[in-house]
């Protein structure tokens, strides 16, 4: 059985430019993202990547740059949660839908990407793009692929799908609303309340056996309800052990990971690159070779359909 590294692509130099700006005079502050590149390579894919609560476009250097070292273009915004924006502020009530703008916004101006980075114009392919993100993030990436968010009444808002959008990687998804939400979550994030129905591009969602989040009244379980409740959710990989840093991808600068691991890092890393590569047609084999040589692995349980 190959090791999953060993199906991937060698890593190759890197090269990351922040801030780049995006006017976005409707948000108020415009948009900054941190873009990480292969440094050489063309028809390159692109995952753009929503952070989790208050951290920023220069957290989740893991990923970032594992993906991008394996000729993926990352482009990481930061959203207005993280700019300590007041909770009287005309936007607070709608940042949920304004961070879904941040990255429908972000495939709008690829160009101003592509012209920002040195080296970047001409390398960019267009018809693979995926998002991702963990957390509040994950949430924020599932809308671009389809998932809808319930009202009070539950009713499902708006479609914020984007046809652009081949492909997801959902780290520490939220699960349903309602009466799955405790006290705090129901007060303060009563916008996570997904109806995953109509979340059908090809997905892979990842968890931690051991995620217990204040927000929900459930347990670890809370984590997979996008696998089990969305049809477009192909693969589940769930980490032993794993709590919501899921090992610590969102780098050095969180200082809240609780289960440091670099061997979980590893696994997400892995087994995310090569979803993504499978899901954006680079590939075939990579995702079913790795999910295979992860079947081996006590760290890790890996569910698909």
């Amino acid at each position: 059985m190959s090791h999953p590294d060993e199906v991937l692509p060698a890593p190759a130099p890197v090269l990351s430019m922040s801030p780049v700006t995006i006017a976005a005079p409707e948000r108020g502050d415009d948009l900054q993202v941190r873009v990480t590149v292969p440094a050489a390579g063309d028809g390159l894919p692109v995952v753009v990547f929503s952070h989790g609560m208050t951290l920023t476009q220069d957290d989740y250097v893991p990923l970032a740059a594992y993906w991008a070292a394996r000729g993926f273009v990352v482009v990481q915004p930061t959203h207005l949660d993280s700019l300590g924006l007041a909770p009287a502020d005309p936007r607070t009530p709608r940042i949920w839908r304004i961070r879904t703008d941040d990255l429908t916004g972000i495939l709008d101006r690829l160009d101003v990407i592509e012209a920002a980075v040195p080296g970047l114009d001409g390398r960019v392919d267009r018809d693979r793009i995926a998002v991702a993100g963990h957390s509040w993030g994950a949430q924020t990436a599932s809308t671009l692929v389809g998932a809808r968010v319930l009202d009070s009444q539950g009713v499902a808002g708006e479609s914020m799908t984007d046809p652009r959008v081949r492909a997801a990687v959902l780290l520490c998804l939220p699960g349903t609303g309602g009466a799955d939400l405790s006290p705090m979550g129901a007060e303060y994030f009563p916008f996570m309340s997904p109806d995953f129905t109509d979340l059908k591009a090809p997905s892979l969602i990842v968890a931690g056996d051991q995620d217990q989040s204040p927000l929900s009244v459930r347990g670890p379980e809370w984590f997979t309800d996008g696998y089990r409740l969305a049809p477009g959710a192909t693969d589940l990989v769930t980490l032993a052990g794993g709590e919501h840093g899921l090992g610590g991808i969102q780098g050095a600068h969180d200082t809240r990971t609780t289960d440091e691991s670099p061997e979980r890092v590893a696994i997400v890393q892995q087994a995310t690159t090569a979803y993504l590569r499978t899901a954006l047609g680079l590939d075939d084999n990579a995702w079913p070779a790795v999910r295979a040589a992860l079947a081996d692995d006590p760290q890790v349980a890996v569910e698909s359909r």
